[in-house]
């Protein structure tokens, strides 16, 4: 069986200024180290592990308009491409992911669909 593209839009909810501080160094540690081990372990579905997402531009026939918008009840923050026999397969690499055990956070799965 063929494997099919998946796009995962990582998706968290704004956080207060007051409670967006940095992590400490041994969180930081702790982060990266279940990152890689995630890594690792489907090194074989991550076919582009994308990136963060920053400021950007909401463009329609009419006008453009800067983005992203501090209203939204959630921020677009990145990306990446998984190959996988079926959706079941591309949302169990998402849902392992250490991005999702934030809370608030999540991975939006959809099929690249080609000609």
């Amino acid at each position: 069986m063929l494997k099919q593209n998946y796009l995962c839009i990582q998706r968290s909810q704004p956080r207060p200024p007051e409670k967006d501080q940095a992590p400490s160094p041994a969180q930081m540690e702790e982060m990266y180290t279940k990152f890689n081990a995630w890594k690792e372990k489907f090194k074989e579905n991550l076919v582009d592990m994308g990136g963060r997402l920053g400021a950007g531009t909401v463009v329609t026939s009419e006008s453009t308009t800067d983005g992203p918008f501090v209203e939204a009840k959630e921020v677009v923050g990145g990306y990446m491409i998984v190959s996988a026999q079926s959706m079941e397969e591309a949302v169990e690499v998402a849902r392992q992911s250490p991005g999702v055990m934030m809370p608030g956070s999540s991975v939006e799965v959809r099929e690249i669909s080609t000609p």
